[in-house]
């Protein structure tokens, strides 16, 4: 899992994606199907084979699976390896279980340009000239809109869906509404206008204009503006949409003239409501012309593969289960990867035995259940994620160029650190922390109750750190939140930090198999009645199961 440090840094560079998720009623749960798989397919899970996977994959031979080192691909070649042994069916590049993952260094010249027509009048905008480009800007192409909406705030509306801005222009100006200050309820990146504008971006609208200072761009060496550095996961040469910061005059043009723009820039400061409205009588085109220059490119891979449903015409639906397979490497000069419970002349390789072999171990279980017992009527789909301790950036570049629609993928459950107990308390033995199923989804969140209240012998889900208060943040910090940011109902599972955590001691020796396979079994038990069940209904209704919830939730 990444530490607070990473999510910090991430998020001060722009990375995280923002979760549209807020409160909205919703009808009546419909039923789990009463089929259990229970007898046949969890007992399919072996607590041998999982010493077996768990204990290679912590060992000194995978280096502590560095992201982009040849210990992950060690790591990743053995997960392929066994995935091939099972015959699950590979979703990776060229046929195969890997599928690449590119970080690349760039330098970016902007010759991006905006061009507002109003009240029979053009102006044109080049970058540095009262506007600025986001460095990702994606491929050259000219965007016309006609369809232009001002967002107010850019915040989503309390007791609604996230809105559909598909196909438009989103203008949005940041500051916080009066009746939030004190009480903010979105995730850290919305406290930026930037970070809402990114989101929106994300979400689907075609473009996005934020209010903000843009300081003149400097003339570069061949008289052009000068380049800027990025350094991304995501592919720069397809379409994406286009974020851009303007500043008073070109707010002025688009709300009809300085006077206008002036009593809704005063209302906003004073944290009054701004109503959304379709801003008309503009036209607006945007030509992107941003060049890359590669500076550097460094390659990994998640790994990702799929059992078929059983049902022809849910077949192409998914559930996907997913675990982050990196950790943070090996002693190699004078940094540390992380803690130092023994001298690293005893021990100088980060293992990551429960962050996260424990996740891919499970992951790997749970998919030869699936191969070899009865199947789901929906397909699942098996993701290995790269670089999770590095900001999330396999989980990213999965979701921005999945190898299936991502419209297409119903559920995404996340297992990240499930072999030990938090601080080491023998207590919790049967404990699971249940992190982010209730904020997009009710259903989600009921079915993964109703399940363990089937079981004989239940697991105690706790929500402890589903608490939008949580002042450790995990919910932003495993690779979950990236499909959560993009509206897929996703669910985290956890058994919490100890005082081997990301410390050189987190081996395969300290792992409680028994409750590794216990969490293990009621994850596949859950993840099989969210891919057999009904749909899941998406009523983004927010965090409500915190410290001491227990049970379901109203779904009405």
């Amino acid at each position: 899992m990444s530490t607070p440090a990473t999510l910090l840094r991430r998020l001060a560079a722009g990375t995280v994606l923002a979760l549209l998720t807020v409160t909205a009623t919703a009808p009546s749960l419909h039923p789990v199907e009463a089929q259990s798989p229970a007898a046949s397919g969890a007992a399919l899970i072996a607590e041998s084979d999982m010493r077996r996977w768990l204990s290679t994959l912590a060992s000194d031979a995978m280096q502590g699976r560095g992201a982009f080192t040849e210990g992950y691909g060690l790591a990743a070649a053995y997960v392929a390896a066994e995935l091939e042994a099972m015959g699950a069916t590979p979703l990776g590049d060229h046929g195969g279980y890997l599928r690449t993952v590119t970080r690349g260094e760039y330098r970016v010249t902007r010759r991006s340009s905006l061009r507002i027509t109003a009240a029979g009048k053009t102006q044109t905008f080049a970058q540095g000239d009262h506007v600025s480009f986001a460095p990702l800007a994606g491929s050259a192409r000219r965007l016309s809109f006609d369809a232009i909406e001002f967002a107010g705030y850019g915040l989503p509306p309390v007791g609604e869906p996230p809105p559909d801005y598909t196909g438009k222009l989103v203008v949005l100006l940041p500051g916080t509404p009066a009746d939030l200050r004190g009480n903010w309820p979105y995730p850290p990146a919305f406290a930026t206008g930037a970070g809402r504008a990114a989101a929106i971006a994300d979400a689907g609208a075609a473009g996005v204009i934020v209010l903000g200072a843009v300081p003149p761009t400097a003339t570069g060496s061949d008289g052009g503006p000068p380049a800027v550095g990025l350094t991304t996961v995501l592919r720069t040469d397809r379409p994406r949409a286009p974020v851009i910061t303007a500043d008073d005059e070109v707010f002025a043009l688009l709300f009809g003239g300085t006077d206008a723009f002036e009593r809704l820039r005063t209302r906003a400061q004073r944290g009054e409501p701004l109503d959304a409205q379709p801003l008309t009588g503009i036209d607006v085109v945007v030509d992107i012309d941003h060049r890359y220059e590669v500076v550097r490119l460094e390659r990994t891979h998640n790994v990702v593969a799929m059992v078929p449903g059983r049902d022809p015409e849910l077949r192409e639906r998914y559930v996907a289960f997913g675990a982050h397979l990196d950790h943070v490497g090996a002693v190699t000069g004078p940094s540390l990867p992380g803690r130092v419970n023994v001298p690293i002349e005893q021990d100088p390789i980060w293992n990551g035995a429960d962050d996260n072999a424990s996740g891919s171990t499970a992951l790997l279980a749970i998919a030869r259940a699936l191969l070899e017992g009865p199947r789901p009527r929906r397909s699942t789909l098996f993701v290995w994620h790269a670089a999770e301790e590095e900001g999330l950036l396999g989980s990213r570049a999965f979701v921005d160029d999945p190898p299936v629609p991502l419209e297409a993928i119903e559920a995404q459950i996340n297992i990240d650190m499930i072999g030990r107990n938090r601080d080491d308390d023998a207590s919790e033995a049967r404990t699971v922390y249940v992190i982010g199923a209730d904020r997009i989804s009710t259903d989600l969140h009921n079915r993964l109750v109703e399940v363990n209240g089937r079981l004989g012998e239940p697991v105690t889900l706790d929500f402890h750190y589903n608490d939008p208060d949580d002042p450790e943040s995990f919910y932003t910090r495993s690779d979950h939140y990236n499909y959560a940011a993009r509206g897929v109902p996703a669910v985290f599972f956890f058994t919490g930090t100890h005082r081997d955590y990301h410390a050189n001691t987190d081996s395969a020796d300290r792992i409680l198999y028994p409750k590794l396979l216990r969490i293990t079994r009621y994850i596949y038990e859950a993840g099989f009645a969210v891919a057999d069940g009904e749909p899941l209904r998406r009523d983004f209704r927010g965090p409500r199961a915190g410290r001491g919830f227990r049970g379901t939730l109203p779904s009405d």
